[in-house]
């Protein structure tokens, strides 16, 4: 008596398993790694007014410190951006002698004037911003730790338009934290990008972590872990 089945068909139960299963793998793959800042975070770059603030002149070209502009980020949790009185001290008709006689730059940087006769802020949107379930970052305890700007923002002195370079995710700091020494450096080059730069060279990673060794012990540091250190 013939079968009513062709014989193959006694391993589509294995095979549509081993699909199921498969499909399952792939779907949360996907989703474990789509689903998180280091994806969709990374590489964020919002259209900013008047094209964006060129950290690559400022604060590259013309060497201006970060806390020229951001002038609270050693006693705030927040680094605040300047006010428009701040660029219009540089960008003012007739006051910057660098690049200010080109009728190009002039068109550019128009808007700050704009908004400093109106009396009006200068609508920059964020770009680094950890979730709202999580307390604004310390920046003041992070500066005054040694951790250098770098280490979060990568070198900001070469980013004609600032972007996100790193995730920000609970892990990315937590990475940090248990491991700290990695990111410490002499204070006085917190806000010196290009030389920290020179110290995150793979050829200088031995010597940077044993000097963020001695660092973390001098300064004793205590990097929390705990949830109630940033979720409060």
């Amino acid at each position: 008596m013939s079968t009513i089945f062709p014989k193959w068909t006694n391993g589509l139960p294995t095979m549509i398993a081993g699909g199921t299963v498969g499909t399952l793998a792939l779907v949360v793959g996907v989703v474990w790694y789509t689903f998180t800042p280091a994806y969709w975070a990374v590489g964020y770059m919002p259209k900013q007014p008047g094209g964006g603030f060129n950290h690559q002149i400022h604060a590259g070209k013309l060497g201006m410190d970060c806390r020229y502009c951001h002038t609270h980020v050693e006693s705030s949790s927040e680094a605040n951006i300047p006010s428009v009185k701040t660029c219009f001290g540089c960008h003012a008709e007739g006051k910057l002698q660098v690049y200010n006689d080109s009728d190009a730059h002039k068109g550019k940087t128009a808007f700050i004037r704009e908004a400093y006769a109106e009396d009006q802020p200068i609508e920059w949107r964020r770009v680094h911003k950890v979730a709202d379930y999580v307390r604004n970052f310390p920046h003041h305890a992070h500066v005054a730790a040694g951790v250098s700007c770098l280490s979060c923002h990568g070198n900001i002195a070469r980013m004609p338009e600032v972007w996100q370079e790193e995730s920000l995710s609970m892990g990315w700091c937590l990475d940090c934290h248990r491991n700290p020494e990695k990111n410490l450096v002499p204070k006085d080059q917190v806000t010196r990008l290009f030389d920290v730069e020179d110290l995150f060279k793979a050829e200088n990673e031995a010597k940077r972590i044993d000097n963020g060794k001695k660092f973390y012990e001098e300064r004793r540091l205590a990097a929390p872990e705990n949830c109630g250190a940033c979720h409060y």
